[in-house]
């Protein structure tokens, strides 16, 4: 367990992925945990890439960051508990040197 309400990240695929890629949630709607996956993909330059994944309230506030780490190219899933956070409508952004996605997510509580 991380300290800023992740729930650990875990390399879920060792097959190396040709794009960058942030999936949708699962589940969404969701109480009070949910699963994100991301690929980072492998390029001549480098091996391994600084990913950050963070959260954002519906006025674009940050409200948590659950990766921020270099990473070997592959696809990961890291959970999220949103048992702190009110129900509402918050956005998740994959960042990384040369790549930005951001997808909606939905707490219910």
């Amino acid at each position: 367990r991380t300290t800023n309400g992740g729930i650990g990240i875990t390399q879920i695929s060792a097959e190396i992925p040709r794009y960058y890629t942030l999936f949708q949630n699962y589940p969404n709607p969701f109480n009070p945990v949910t699963k994100i996956r991301f690929s980072i993909p492998s390029f001549a330059e480098t091996t391994r890439r600084v990913a950050s994944l963070k959260i954002y309230d519906i006025l674009g506030k940050e409200v948590a960051t659950i990766v921020n780490e270099m990473l070997n190219p592959g696809t990961y899933e890291v959970g999220w508990n949103a048992s702190d956070f009110s129900s509402g409508i918050y956005f998740y952004s994959l960042f990384t040197d040369n790549y930005k996605q951001t997808r909606k997510m939905v707490v219910v509580k």
